[in-house]
């Protein structure tokens, strides 16, 4: 089975899939809310997109459970 095309997203790119600000995205990250990014260098970091789909996902689970 071929594997999922993943990719790293940074912060820009997560910000405009999900249509939420930086601090809300690691206010949730410290609330264990959302994924933790990955790091990848010593000032960088990045969201497998993965993670931010099953996010995304679980998101409209929750708002169809209502």
């Amino acid at each position: 089975m071929p594997q999922p095309s993943r990719r790293f997203l940074r912060l820009k790119e997560v910000r405009q899939q999900v249509g939420l600000g930086r601090s809300w995205i690691y206010g949730k990250i410290q609330a264990g809310e959302f994924p933790k990014p990955y790091p990848l260098g010593a000032r960088a970091v990045a969201w497998l997109s993965d993670d931010i789909e099953r996010w995304i996902d679980s998101r409209i689970k929750a708002g169809m459970a209502k």
